[in-house]
Formats: structure tokens, C-alpha cells, sequence
């Protein structure tokens, strides 16, 4: 199983436990198992776990890029989504947040409307420039701080 099923299977189960918040992790592998819907291989449980693990963070990291929309006003198809995508782009640093928010935008289009896909770029889009626009700043604070002396005295000269 290639890595856009088992997120779309990821999704999935990020979708069902919005409705059914009780359910447990083996609850929904019981679920799926008994369904025959899906089989949730080692990615699909890594997204859907990492999600739940940092439910709250990842909603944090959402909530500043909704403009005029709470979190829990969302479409629960696109909160699903973009816990999905945000779950890859701050705790799977292998894959690239381009590809991340491309998949989810293409989930989107398949699951929601075409509104909730532009939505959900949106979003997204937004959150990668912030992040990558935090990051060049840290740098170029931590590069600033690297050429001050740290003791306050001014460096040695040598001739």
C-alpha cells in the first residue's frame, strides 16, 4: 500500500473519531477490521496516532490561519484534513509540507467541495510561508548572535 492510501485511510479514521470522540485507537482497528474497509498499515497508524497524540498543538497550529472561521465551526471533513496535513508538516519532517498540503488539497477535492479545497490550500499555504518565514528568522537571529562576542567585551585583535 502506497503512501496515498494509507493517508487517505489516515483521514479516514481522523474523520470518524471527530464524530465518535469515545472510540479508542483498537476500537477503530476493530471497526475497520470487521468493515473490511480498510487495513491500516504502519503510516496509517503513525498519522492517525501522532494526530490524536498532539490533537491540541495541532489545533494551536491551525486556529491563527482560519481567518473569519473558528476551529470548531469547520466542516469536519476539512478540520480531518488539515489535522492531517498539519500532523505530517510538524511531526514527519521526511515528507516535504508541499507534499503534505498537496495531498490533503487532493483529498479535499475528492471528499469536500471544491470551496473546501481552495479553503483548506488556503489555509495550508499560509501555514508553510509562516513557518518557513519563522525559521529564516531564527536563523538569521541565531547567525546575528554567532558573530557577537559572548562575554560583552569586544573580540581580541590579532596582528
Amino acid at each position: 500500500m502506497g503512501r496515498k492510501e494509507s493517508r487517505e485511510h489516515a483521514f479516514i479514521l481522523i474523520f470518524e473519531k471527530l464524530f465518535h470522540e469515545s472510540l479508542t485507537y483498537e476500537e477503530l482497528q476493530k471497526l475497520t477490521a470487521q468493515s473490511a474497509l480498510f487495513e491500516i498499515d504502519p503510516f496509517c497508524e503513525a498519522l492517525y496516532t501522532t494526530s490524536e497524540a498532539h490533537s491540541e498543538e495541532i489545533n494551536e497550529t491551525i486556529r491563527p490561519f482560519l481567518r473569519k472561521w473558528r476551529l470548531e465551526r469547520l466542516p469536519k471533513v476539512s478540520l480531518a484534513l488539515l489535522r492531517l496535513a498539519v500532523t505530517e508538516i510538524l511531526y514527519m519532517p521526511e515528507i516535504p509540507a508541499p507534499v503534505s498540503a498537496n495531498e490533503a488539497v487532493n483529498l479535499a477535492k475528492r471528499y469536500a467541495t471544491p470551496e473546501d479545497a481552495s479553503f483548506i490550500n488556503g489555509v495550508l499555504g499560509s501555514l508553510i510561508r509562516g513557518r518557513a518565514k519563522a525559521q529564516a528568522e531564527a536563523q538569521a537571529a541565531g547567525d546575528a548572535a554567532a558573530d557577537k562576542p559572548t562575554d560583552g567585551c569586544a573580540p581580541e585583535q590579532t596582528t
